[in-house]
């Protein structure tokens, strides 16, 4: 415990540990390196009864202006271990390690099935609870176990991939497991000698047009950072739209019957339903953009709120263009909601989690009920 003490550290910036930049400081802040670390903490915030918040890349997570009035803690260890199972590789990897630094390794050993995540900010201990997903492919495609401390027994359990409930950007995690489970290690099943995969057809006609129609993995990974990099969503301090939370609003996947409904609030909007580009999902839903939804809705690319702003090269991201508070970006994602709410009739849900706001906030931006 003295060496805990020791390592304890008050009134600690958050802000400069989120990608968005924007947030007051932590009461009080401790770096595990271990799971008896983590143990030794909770129970050390136990027995002050304060609340605690697992911190991972920040890159997910927008953290109020008046911080938060407990502790948060995040975890350094960062490990991986392969070996090989019949014909797949295992990586298995600590939670603090950087996400990118796993996709990279993987790339580079020739192993398969998370190339299209190249450059996603944020942690592998997150990967799993939020389902991170992009350009055809999902962590839950490849996640094979997770090991998780119970922050309120101290007992440490595995699930295998399909005990983690995954969905579109969702997991147990995010449910009924919610505050409860810190991930300290998850397992990957790759492929060796896989090619890229290029389901999503931006990328599929980037690589036709290199003259590859089997990319290898490390031209997907290239391609993929390229169009990140497009869209500010590869953290850069040179480039002011990538100071954000990536996409601040989940895609809606919408019932046969919620189809219906919103192309007839198109037709009364004088827009042509048939321009609505939408994707089939594996669920039997449809999943439409987010950003399409916004944009003619009236909020366009590099619109300015106080110090916040939408990104000039991705209308779902929302920036701190320099200045801008929590509230300014509380203030802007509430209208943005709001606007195609009355447009359109469809409440979109913001991606990332709300650190230190009132209840009620949280709960009318990530579409829960209180």
């Amino acid at each position: 415990m003295a060496d805990l003490l020791a390592r304890l550290r008050c009134d600690e910036p958050l802000a400069p540990r989120t990608s968005l930049g924007v947030g007051g400081p932590a009461d009080w802040f401790f770096e595990a390196q271990s799971v008896e670390q983590l143990r030794a903490a909770l129970t050390w915030a136990r027995g002050r009864d304060l609340p605690v918040y697992m911190l991972g890349g920040g890159s997910n997570l927008l953290v109020s202006d008046d911080g938060f009035r407990g502790l948060v803690m995040t975890y350094a260890a960062q490990e991986i271990h392969e070996r090989v199972s019949g014909d797949e590789v295992l990586i298995r990897a600590e939670a603090g390690l950087p996400w990118d630094d796993l996709v990279e390794h993987a790339v580079s050993e020739g192993l398969g099935g998370i190339e299209c995540l190249s450059g996603i900010p944020g942690l592998v201990g997150a990967s799993p609870i939020q389902n991170v997903g992009a350009y055809g492919q999902e962590v839950s495609q490849t996640v094979r176990e997770v090991t998780w401390l119970d922050r309120f027994t101290g007992e440490v359990h595995r699930f295998g991939g399909a005990d983690c409930g995954f969905g579109y950007r969702d997991s147990r995690f995010k449910r009924d497991l919610w505050g409860r489970a810190i991930v300290v290690e998850v397992v990957f099943a790759l492929r060796p000698g896989a090619t890229g995969a290029t389901l999503y057809p931006e990328l599929r006609r980037r690589a036709e047009a290199l003259g590859e129609t089997s990319p290898s993995l490390a031209t997907v990974r290239r391609l993929v950072l390229q169009l990140r990099r497009g869209k500010g969503m590869v953290i850069d301090p040179e480039e002011p739209n990538s100071r954000s939370a990536g996409s601040f609003f989940m895609n809606p996947e919408l019932q046969p019957l919620e189809v219906r409904a919103l192309e007839a609030a198109l037709l009364r909007e004088h827009i042509e339903p048939g321009s609505l580009p939408r994707y089939p999902t594996s669920s039997g839903r449809t999943k439409v953009p987010a950003a399409w939804l916004i944009e003619r809705a009236g909020f366009q690319r590099g619109a300015v709120h106080g110090g916040a702003g939408i990104s000039e090269l991705h209308s779902l991201a929302l920036v701190n263009r320099g200045e801008a508070t929590a509230a300014h970006i509380l203030e802007l994602a509430s209208a943005i909601q709001a606007g195609v709410e009355e447009r359109f009739g469809l409440r979109l849900h913001a991606e990332p989690r709300m650190l230190g706001f009132a209840p009620f906030e949280v709960a009318r931006l990530l579409g829960q009920d209180l």
